[in-house]
């Protein structure tokens, strides 16, 4: 399946993708999406997870069918101005980039935070995440702000992007999804889970000692034990980046392994 990108003005990249699903025959092409990622924001002692556009004015699209496929993407109005003003639209991503935006991005074509450690003195220990596919090519790490800036190839020219990151003090940390900065609708799951007050009400029952599942957020998936619960959270013991640690978590995002 050949990847392509469309272009198109910044901040109108899901439109694009609301019209190619609504004018452009499913058969002609396999998905349409604009590529998403996560980074981590400190504010007032706290962690919130926004998420932007990685590639902003850009638009992905596979197709084993690009004749058929471009003839149908120049019916799209958005298309059609493209060419009028003399740009070209069309443009076919090389296999090496495409594989690698496929081993960064998860199902639903966002690229996740990446835990890093070092040594203490800026070298480093352990990734894991997304970043773990392109260490090599790590441009500059910026602790403080939480992203590492990586060079990539796109398009045959070679690009940086930001990489959002979290360290040992923030997986100690309760991680919310925060506002998302681009003026677009993103998925469901990658927005604020619930208000203050539809949390409170969807609080579990759950006790120490009780084998828990994260059920959604930065550590969805993850299992461990229930080591105390006070005030809706609770402390949980997890094996997580090849060592064992506790973490304090709301009730609400947490489920009893059956």
């Amino acid at each position: 399946m050949q990847w392509y990108v469309l272009q198109t003005k910044t901040g109108e990249e899901q439109k694009l993708v609301l019209l190619i699903r609504k004018i452009v025959p499913g058969h002609l092409y396999n998905e349409c999406f604009v590529v998403y990622q996560e980074q981590l924001w400190r504010r007032q002692g706290q962690n919130f997870v926004h998420v932007r556009r990685a590639f902003p004015g850009y638009v992905f699209i596979t197709s084993d069918e690009p004749e058929l496929l471009f003839l149908c993407l120049k019916q799209v109005p958005a298309m059609a101005k493209m060419i009028a003003d003399g740009n070209y639209f069309f443009l076919p991503l090389e296999p090496g980039e495409a594989e690698f935006l496929g081993q960064i991005m998860n199902d639903g074509h966002v690229i996740s935070l990446s835990y890093l450690s070092t040594d203490g003195h800026g070298d480093i220990c352990q990734v894991s995440g997304p970043l773990a596919f392109c260490v090599s090519q790590i441009v500059r790490i910026r602790f403080g702000k939480r992203h590492v800036l990586v060079r990539l190839k796109l398009l045959g020219e070679e690009k940086t992007i930001l990489l959002g990151i979290v360290l040992n003090e923030d997986i100690c940390q309760e991680l919310r999804y925060g506002k998302v900065e681009a003026p677009i609708q993103v998925p469901e799951e990658y927005m604020l889970a619930a208000s203050e007050k539809a949390a409170k009400a969807k609080v579990p029952m759950l006790f120490p000692g009780d084998s828990i599942v994260v059920s959604h957020g930065v550590f969805e998936g993850m299992s461990g034990r229930i080591y105390r619960v006070k005030n809706n959270r609770a402390k949980i013991g997890i094996h997580l980046f090849g060592q064992d640690m506790t973490i304090d978590m709301p009730l609400n995002i947490l489920a009893k392994c059956k």
